[in-house]
C-alpha cells in the first residue's frame, strides 16, 4: 500500500483550457490499473473539449464548488458530493464547465486501458493512445490526433 496525501503534491497545469491544475495522486500511489487526479477548475474555464473514451470508464466526484456537466443527454448541474459514472462508450461523453465565480475541485478516477481512443465527436477527431493511457504520464509507442473524416482504405 502506497499512501499519498494531496497536500504533498505539486500543482502541475494540466490540458484543456487555460488554468486547470491537476494532481496525479494515483500515479504518485503508484497505481497501474487505476488512476486519480484532483482538478482545480477556476472560474469561467472548461475541462477538455466534448470526448469519450473507447477503453477506459471514468468517474467524477465534485468535493467543492459548482458547475456544469455536458453528458451524453444533455447537460446537468454539478455540486459537492455529486458523482457521476462516466461509460467507456459514446454514453460517456462528457465535459466539465466551470460557469461558478469560485474555484471547482473534482476527483476524476479511471481505469487505464491502452491502447484506447478517444473520440471528439463536436470537432470530427479522435486520438490514439499506445503505450500510456490518456491521463497517463507513461512513454508512448504511438499518439496522435486525427480527422475522423480522413478514413483510408485498408492498405493492399
Amino acid at each position: 500500500m502506497e499512501r499519498v496525501t494531496s497536500e504533498s503534491l505539486e500543482w502541475s497545469e494540466s490540458g484543456g483550457s487555460g488554468g486547470i491544475r491537476r494532481k496525479h495522486l494515483g500515479e504518485e500511489g503508484d497505481g497501474d490499473d487505476i488512476g486519480c487526479s484532483l482538478y482545480e477548475l477556476p472560474p469561467g474555464e472548461a475541462s477538455w473539449p466534448y470526448h469519450y473514451h473507447t477503453a477506459n470508464e471514468e468517474a467524477l466526484y465534485v468535493l467543492d464548488g459548482t458547475g456544469t456537466l455536458r453528458a451524453d443527454g444533455g447537460e446537468h448541474d454539478l455540486s459537492a458530493g455529486d458523482y457521476v459514472s462516466l461509460p467507456a462508450d459514446e454514453s460517456g461523453g462528457h465535459r466539465v464547465v466551470n460557469d461558478s465565480a469560485e474555484p471547482l475541485r473534482y476527483l476524476a478516477v479511471s481505469t487505464m486501458n491502452e491502447p484506447d481512443v478517444t473520440v471528439y465527436p463536436d470537432a470530427g477527431r479522435f486520438g490514439v493512445f499506445v503505450g500510456s493511457p490518456p491521463g497517463g504520464r507513461g512513454e508512448r509507442t504511438l499518439h496522435g490526433y486525427y480527422r475522423i473524416e480522413d478514413d483510408v482504405p485498408y492498405p493492399e
